[in-house]
């Protein structure tokens, strides 16, 4: 009998510090049976091309029925949205959104997002003594109001979805994730039903106007799903990102220097904190439609699959001294953004938030540091985010330069 890895075994130090872990396994091999800390039996994926093979295999379905069958699925309150759906429905769904959500969309918001970190690092400047949670000041607000004003949803809304993101990643005492869902759904519901009585020039109304008007259209459920996705999704991960990558810029000192003597490196280190320390531990599930080898490992037939996107980016032969962070690396062929069909649809938006945060963050704060050792931080668990709930730091109060014009 194959032998399960219990990750859950090493209690808070998977969620600390995965990478020695991820490191042990490699070298036993990329394919792994492993039990989870949620307590799920899966296969984990960690070598590098065995990673970028799964991501594009069509024999791993993204699919929930394929292993839970129509009921399971339903009775979870599931939102149908393009992260849980195979091609051709994939290709359909994507190829509507990206009508809407452009390049050109995206890039027409750069300035609101300046002007958003301007106004949160004015508002976290203001602490008399010098120290603030820069998850609270900073990196969950700033995803949060970008991704609302995309969509349209009002600024006033904006904590209800962190309260239900956090329930969703990690669930309080007493709380469902089809609650959750349910909560989300009512409210997303009634605000695509306003925004039909009155559209703007928004994401959502966008949505709804394709919808309304297109012979190939998106039908009542896949738009509240892709509301759902974009509003949950896109602001989790770059709030745990741009708390990661400044996390690790102040672990770095030498590294913070080089940044801050050569700013036109931002791009660059950006990419890196993606591959050093990205939002995801592993990619969301999928699930083997027949018996499928990876590595030289045969994974039954519906059989649930977690590809460690962790792993991969740390994979010495792809990466040569992984464990390194280094701001000057060609970090090209990271996965924190995924690979595949599946790769994130909203990677240039977050992109350009982590550039702009991390940019604005060092030049309005020269002497920014930690205020708690990192061994100390609480992590998120799990075997899916990576990423501390809190980030202490501290700086010179009085010390304040004013917004760049730039």
């Amino acid at each position: 009998m194959t032998k399960i890895l219990d990750l859950g075994a090493y209690g808070p130090d998977f969620a600390r510090d995965p990478y020695p872990i991820y490191a042990e396994l490699r070298n036993e091999g990329p394919v792994h049976q492993v039990h989870t800390p949620e307590g799920q039996d899966v296969w984990l994926v960690v070598g590098y091309e065995e990673a970028r093979s799964a991501l594009t295999d069509a024999r791993l379905s993204k699919d929930p029925r394929t292993m839970l069958g129509d009921d399971a699925v339903q009775g979870a309150g599931a939102l149908a949205n393009m992260l849980e759906s195979d091609p051709s429905q994939h290709t359909r769904l994507r190829k509507l959104v990206t009508r809407e959500f452009t390049p050109r969309r995206v890039e027409a918001l750069r300035p609101r997002v300046q002007q958003m970190t301007d106004r949160l690092i004015d508002t976290m400047l203001d602490a008399p003594d010098g120290r603030a949670d820069l998850v609270e000041a900073l990196a969950f607000p700033l995803p949060m109001s970008v991704i609302c004003e995309l969509l349209g949803v009002p600024a006033r809304d904006a904590s209800r979805f962190h309260a239900w993101s956090s329930d969703l990643i990690a669930p309080s005492a007493g709380v469902s994730a089809g609650t959750v869902l349910r909560s989300i759904a009512m409210y997303l519901t009634g605000l695509i039903e306003e925004k039909r009585v009155g559209p703007d020039d928004d994401l959502l109304s966008g949505l709804i106007r394709i919808t309304d008007e297109d012979g190939d259209r998106l039908s009542e459920e896949e738009l509240l799903g892709m509301a759902f996705l974009l509003l949950i999704a896109g602001h989790e991960t770059t709030l745990n990102q741009i708390a990661n990558g400044i996390r690790a810029l102040l672990e770095h000192p030498a590294q913070l220097a080089a940044l801050r003597a050569d700013m036109s490196l931002v791009d660059n280190a950006v990419e890196e904190m993606l591959r050093y320390d990205g939002p995801l531990k592993s990619a969301t599930d999928r699930f083997t439609k027949e018996p499928v080898e990876i590595g030289g490992t045969v994974i039954p037939a519906r059989s649930q699959v977690l590809v460690a996107l962790a792993s991969a980016d740390r994979a010495p032969e792809k990466f040569p001294d992984p464990d390194r962070f280094d701001i000057r690396r060609d970090a090209r062929g990271h996965m924190a953004f995924g690979h595949g069909i599946h790769h994130c649809l909203g990677a240039p938006l977050a992109r350009m938030e982590l550039q702009i945060a991390v940019r604005t963050l060092l030049e309005r704060c020269p002497d920014l540091a930690l205020d708690a050792d990192p061994d100390t931080l609480p992590w998120i668990s799990g075997a899916l985010i990576r990423g501390a709930r809190t980030l202490p730091v501290r700086w010179s109060p009085g010390h304040r330069p004013a917004p760049s014009t730039v």
